[in-house]
Parts: C-alpha cells; sequence; structure tokens
C-alpha cells in the first residue's frame, strides 16, 4: 500500500498462490485511506466495495470485464494510479527485490523496508 505520493507505508507478503485482495481489508484497516482507494481490476469485488463504502472512502477501481454490474469510474481519479505502478518499478530496479534472491520471507520483506525507506 502507498500513499498519494508513492512512498510505502504497509507491506504484506503472502504466498504466490493468494490473491492479492485477501489481504486488501486487513492492510485498509491497519492504514485506511482519507477519501479514497485507487487500484486495479484484481481489487474489484464487492465485499470490498461494502467494506470502503461503510467507511465512506470512494472506491476509484475499474470493473472486470466479467461483471453484470457497472460502477461509475471517476477517471480524473484514476489517472494517479501511475503512481504506484512508479513505485513498484523503483522497487524493482533492485536487483535483489526483482529476482528474490532471499529464499526467507522474512530477508524479503527486511530487503522492501529498507529500500522503502532509502526510495522516495
Amino acid at each position: 500500500m502507498a500513499d498519494a505520493r508513492g512512498r510505502i507505508v504497509a507491506v504484506t507478503l503472502t504466498p504466490g498462490n493468494i490473491a492479492d485482495i485477501t489481504m486488501a481489508e486487513p492492510l485498509l484497516e491497519a492504514f485506511a485511506p482519507k477519501r479514497r482507494l485507487i487500484a486495479d481490476k484484481a481489487y474489484d469485488a464487492d465485499r470490498l466495495r461494502d467494506w470502503l463504502k461503510v467507511r465512506r472512502i470512494e472506491a476509484v477501481i475499474p470493473g472486470r470485464a466479467a461483471r453484470n454490474v457497472v460502477y461509475p469510474l471517476n477517471h480524473k481519479a484514476y489517472r494517479r494510479r501511475n503512481i504506484i505502478e512508479r513505485m513498484f518499478g523503483r522497487l524493482k530496479n533492485w536487483r535483489r527485490i526483482a529476482t528474490r534472491y532471499d529464499r526467507l520471507a522474512v530477508n524479503f520483506l527486511a530487503a522492501i523496508a529498507l529500500i522503502a525507506t532509502i526510495s522516495q
């Protein structure tokens, strides 16, 4: 999870066979955004949208192609998602992260935390 300036504020590591959306609510509970959550299509789920609506957080998430209900998308706000993509690009500039040299999850997470603190 990143803030509006592309700085990492929360990280969690999951096994490769677990969908990212399963950790969305626990991360958001710890660091709930103030006004809106910008995410990609992988986070388009009614449960997450309802969770955000209860907390009065705007969901800026494009709908999947197979979705029957079409939710409106704030295109102007969604353009800011490139900030998050650039954050991932900065992380992948570090070869240790891009190739996952570390065998232990704790070491890999420590490397991400170290890189997150020094890259702006």
